[in-house]
């Protein structure tokens, strides 16, 4: 609406869906489609991890100008009760929040991915730096980038499958702006290249606490170091 109309007309609609796994119902809006939001021009995609971001995030939403799409974890909906600040509540679009300082890894994770992550920091050695990027689209990648340079080491987890997902952007975006301060290459926990699978399988296929500490402690152990060579050429060892 605003590129046709040259500025003119916008669109204020603001559209809520559940999404993820982890309740056994497959018909109930089961897989992750962040990604292909994301891939839409002009339209913000929020993913909310808590009740107070959730109303901050959607309060802004609410009030912006343009098109915005929340996806709000299923699981979270009643697994997760947490206090909302009382009176005005805004959580600014297109800007992520640090939720635990750390100086070893950098862990970037959304939705119902962030209780785990932060399930998985505590059974680690590392110190894990815990970024929620609230806003899928457009994305604080300064944030982000920023840990990553201070860590040298990144994981990124989402519960969507692996292929095409946000996590292969965040990386790709990462190693663009971050790779000489890199000392490991990019971890990426994920979902399975499967359709969701039925409520006997469900958890196997979702990312776990086991699976992101074991994503840490790989990024933390290993090792590679990126200079640039002659001319326009970069060697890593």
């Amino acid at each position: 609406m605003r590129s046709r109309s040259r500025g003119t007309v916008t669109c204020p609609v603001t559209i809520r869906t559940p999404y993820g796994g982890g309740i056994h119902a497959l018909e109930h809006h089961a897989a992750s489609y962040e990604a292909g939001f994301a891939h839409l021009p002009g339209l913000t995609v929020v993913a909310p991890s808590t009740p107070a971001n959730t109303a901050g995030l959607l309060t802004a939403a609410i009030r912006g100008p343009d098109p915005v799409v929340s996806m709000e974890p299923t699981r979270l909906y009643r697994s997760t009760p947490r206090p909302v600040p009382d009176g005005e509540h805004v959580v600014p679009l297109g800007e992520a929040r640090t939720v635990q300082a750390g100086s070893d890894v950098t862990l970037v994770a959304w939705g119902t991915m962030l209780q785990e992550s932060l399930a998985a920091a505590e059974r680690v050695e590392a110190s894990v730096e815990v970024i929620d990027p609230q806003t899928i689209r457009p994305l604080d990648e300064e944030t982000i980038h920023e840990s990553a340079r201070k860590t040298g080491r990144c994981v990124v987890v989402h519960e969507a499958p692996r292929t095409a997902g946000m996590a292969a952007d965040i990386t790709a975006r990462t190693n663009d702006e971050a790779l000489y301060s890199l000392e490991a290459p990019v971890e990426r926990v994920t979902g399975y290249d499967v359709p969701v699978p039925f409520f006997a399988r469900e958890d196997a296929s979702l990312p776990n606490a086991d699976r992101i500490a074991a994503a840490i402690d790989r990024a933390h152990s290993a090792s590679v170091s990126c200079t640039r060579a002659s001319g326009s050429h970069t060697a890593c060892t």
